[in-house]
């Protein structure tokens, strides 16, 4: 039987003894548009009525506290809070790390974030960052939990030392299956960090249960990023993000973004007969459905795009046995065998990395990249690599899990 949820804003908020080891310091939120009570208060605001809490500064990671910013590198300013009249400072704008100036604004640091659970989403890099400088200057963080609308699968290839970067925070797998809370726990204990961290855990998260099998799909869905529409974005996103370094369209500038994915010089029927030649086994748990497409800005924009929909809803859906990684990845070998010379790897200047490929960034390695290209590599030999570090993360992140169906 499910249990009603609460995250870690909402039991924080509601119970003053939480509250009281913040008595007489001073408070800073870390947060963005989906940091919000189940009425759909701004954390900011909810918890700016407190009148026990000394709010001092707020932070905004990628694409702002309160607003879109729609793409990569677009970057947000620092601002003064017009009602609160504190200072808002971005964490994606002239740094991606907190400075000493601010770090010297709070005592506390309140992180509110909802992340996707996966890897490359860089809310896991800015937590990174964020209690790396608090061992650093002698301020404490608490993380805020909330649910991780993936789930508790665990997909992808492991980030190999030195591919570290503002989408690689550590070396976890593509899909991770913590909340932050658990993951802030992680970077402690493997960065050895030294700091008053605390998780202000959520009640009655069962991240088993269907139907949301992460996510309490009685609460409303605020997008944490501009493109992270709904929840079958959510849990396809630890494969479709790949298309981020490729030239195939990931659907921006559509309404269903990083659902589908496609371009005007394929035939999406094509690719998808030679995916269920190659590996049909890996196209489990979902329905692709052949469609077309015309993104009015991004890439292929203005142009009509064969594609593939990747439809994870209702009972299209496994839980268990869908594998948004493998399937991505499938999709850019169909591609390279039905057409040899195809321009797949996008060259461009992706989250501050001017040297290396996105594709490689994005995956933590080249070994993705290279399976794809290599005309003899098979599946199961991407299966092999994959299966043991997926194994190992399963094993290494167990210490850290926090919740249990039963909770």
């Amino acid at each position: 039987m499910s249990v009603k949820l609460q995250t870690g804003l909402d039991r924080l908020l509601a119970d003053p003894a939480l509250r009281a080891p913040l008595a007489g310091r001073r408070v800073a939120l870390l947060a963005h548009p989906a940091s919000v009570t189940p009425t759909l208060t701004h954390a900011l605001d909810a918890l700016a009525e407190l009148p026990d809490l000394k709010l001092s500064a707020a932070f905004g990671p990628q694409h702002g506290l309160r607003g879109d910013k729609q793409d990569n590198m677009v970057e947000s300013p620092d601002y003064l809070d017009p009602r609160l009249g504190i200072p808002v400072f971005s964490l994606y704008g002239d740094v991606r790390r907190p400075t000493a100036e601010m770090m010297a604004s709070f005592d506390v640091l309140l992180v509110d974030l909802q992340d996707l659970g996966c890897r490359i989403y860089t809310f896991i890099t800015t937590l990174r960052y964020v209690l790396e400088e608090a061992a650093r200057h002698g301020k404490a963080v608490w993380v805020l939990d909330r649910p991780n609308p993936a789930g508790r699968p665990v997909e992808g290839l492991t980030l190999r030392e030195g591919w570290e970067s503002f989408v690689g925070a550590g070396p976890m797998p593509m899909r991770h299956g913590l909340t932050m809370g658990e993951l802030g726990d992680w970077f402690v204990a493997r960065l050895g960090l030294t700091l008053e961290y605390r998780v202000i855990e959520m009640q009655g998260w069962q991240p088993g249960l269907g139907p949301g099998y992460g996510w309490p799909i009685e609460r409303a869905w605020i997008n944490p990023s501009p493109n992270a529409a709904n929840l079958s974005m959510a849990r396809a996103y630890a494969g479709t993000v790949m298309l981020e370094g490729t030239t195939l369209s990931e659907g921006r500038g559509t309404t269903r973004p990083l659902e589908l994915f496609g371009a005007p010089d394929i035939d999406a029927g094509t690719v998808l007969a030679e995916m269920r030649r190659l590996a049909p086994d890996w196209l489990a748990g979902c329905v692709l459905r052949e469609c077309w497409f015309e993104p009015t800005f991004h890439k292929h924009v203005g142009k009509l795009c064969s594609g593939v929909q990747i439809h994870v809803e209702a009972a299209h859906y496994n839980h268990a046995t869908f594998r948004p990684w493998r399937l991505q990845a499938l999709a850019f070998k169909a591609v390279r065998t039905c057409y040899p010379e195809y321009r797949l790897w996008r060259e461009f200047s992706y989250e501050y990395e001017h040297d290396r490929l996105a594709i490689d960034l994005i995956n933590g390695s080249s070994l993705l990249r290279e399976w794809v290209d290599d005309a003899h590599a098979t599946p199961d030999g991407l299966d092999a690599l994959a299966r043991v570090d997926e194994a190992a993360w399963i094993e290494a992140r167990q210490p850290f899990l926090r919740y249990t169906d039963a909770d």
